[in-house]
């Protein structure tokens, strides 16, 4: 069987998947290499994401697991088999980053999303003037060519919130940034109005954490936290940094971010009161 020493986040998704199941079933590599009538390697390459896992071996492996039910069944073979398919952000693949690739990847699937935000719109939230701005701002060398495609990405990546059944996306952003000028003062405007509007739709639910709040001391940095359809699936955390992300898929990694994400959600102005925020930031802005 081929290694694979480059997973992608899907691949390792299925990879602890089945590793959970395993361990819940009270089965060892030695148990689960029985099933499958190989040697121990061949259950930790699949569980490390460094090898796939045929039909026929992960039908076996949810038999001895215990999986029962058809949907918990269907999600995991769809998963198995997502692992090894291209989105359409493989188009992009000869300009995009890998590492943007495999976040789009898993934006794709998510069920819902989590965002927290300390200096900038949210990336699915951006209009393409504020985007385009950013992305000067972040890469001044930039050329044409290449803005073209990231523009293009972005505008792909928002279908996600139109789709038959959209993202569920909840955003926290600080007060501070409804005062950032990107883009000058008509770019800007025209980013706070489109939140105001994009507010409104019923699967996004965007909180304004104000400027005075303590909690605004918490905020280290920018964070997602990604959910998936399948509810027996773990969440995701991602973390980004100027010239990389990490994702965190531990449990306890899981809940920190989680917890603080709860906190930031009780302290920030609801809904209606966000969207005062953002037209008072519209009035400064004159």
């Amino acid at each position: 069987m081929a290694t694979n020493n480059n997973p992608t986040v899907r691949q390792r998704r299925l990879a602890r998947r089945l590793r959970e199941l395993r361990t819940a079933a009270g089965m060892t590599h030695a148990d689960a290499a029985e099933v499958l009538g190989s040697a121990e390697s061949k259950i930790g390459r699949i569980e490390n994401a460094l090898s796939g896992v045929r039909l026929p071996d992960l039908r076996a492996l949810m038999d001895a697991y215990g999986v029962t039910n058809p949907a918990d069944r269907a999600a995991i073979e769809q998963l198995s088999r997502q692992a090894k398919q291209k989105g359409w952000w493989s188009r992009y693949s000869d300009t995009a980053d890998p590492a943007y690739a495999a976040y789009i990847a898993v934006e794709s699937d998510a069920a819902k999303m989590y965002s927290v935000e300390i200096g900038l719109v949210p990336g699915l939230l951006q209009t393409p003037e504020y985007f385009e701005a950013l992305a000067r701002l972040l890469t001044p060398d930039i050329t044409p060519e290449a803005l073209k495609v990231q523009i293009d990405i972005r505008r792909e990546r928002r279908r996600t919130l139109t789709r038959e059944n959209p993202l569920q996306f909840w955003a926290i952003i600080a007060e501070s940034v409804l005062y950032h000028r990107v883009g000058g003062r008509d770019v800007m405007k025209g980013q706070l109005e489109a939140l105001i509007e994009e507010s409104q739709r019923p699967n996004i639910q965007l909180q304004v954490l104000p400027k005075e709040d303590p909690m605004n001391a918490c905020l280290f940095g920018p964070f997602v936290i990604f959910g998936f359809p399948n509810a027996a699936e773990t969440e995701i955390v991602y973390t980004e940094a100027l010239t990389s992300g990490l994702y965190y898929e531990e449990d306890s990694d899981v809940e920190t971010y989680s917890t603080l994400l709860r906190r930031l959600n009780v302290a920030s102005a609801n809904a209606s009161q966000s969207r005062d925020l953002i037209e008072n930031a519209l009035k400064e802005m004159g």
